[in-house]
């Protein structure tokens, strides 16, 4: 597949996926917000790759072992989305992304006149 068309699946899997998370969200977790940062998928279409990003969560791990185990679900729901215009739909990988957290940190650090992280 060529870089372009991934790109553009890449995107409309991203919008798809944010989708059904919103979805999930207001079924399984009232309050936190999921955000679906980057779509990777290799292009033989055999893996996809899912960094997610979520707010305001303790304990990241547990939601994401939700997801984790819930991912047929989650594909399917993506199937029915995209209205079968994939011939293949790859495997899933779910990850948390964790520059968002990261960046929040560096601000508080900022904001509260610590030492600054660049030296």
């Amino acid at each position: 597949m060529d870089a372009s068309r991934l790109d553009r699946l890449e995107r409309q899997v991203q919008k798809d996926l944010a989708e059904i998370f919103r979805e999930i969200a207001q079924n399984q977790f009232r309050g936190i917000v999921f955000t679906v940062t980057r779509v990777r998928i290799s292009p033989d279409l055999s893996i996809g790759r899912v960094n997610i990003s979520l707010f305001p969560v303790k304990d990241k791990a547990l939601v994401l072992d939700w997801i984790k185990e819930h991912g047929s679900l989650i594909k399917d729901r993506l199937v029915r989305k995209m209205k079968g215009s994939l011939r293949k739909v790859p495997e899933f990988y779910f990850y948390l992304d964790e520059s968002v957290d990261a960046e929040a940190e560096i601000d508080r650090i900022l904001k509260q006149g610590g030492d600054s992280p660049i030296k």
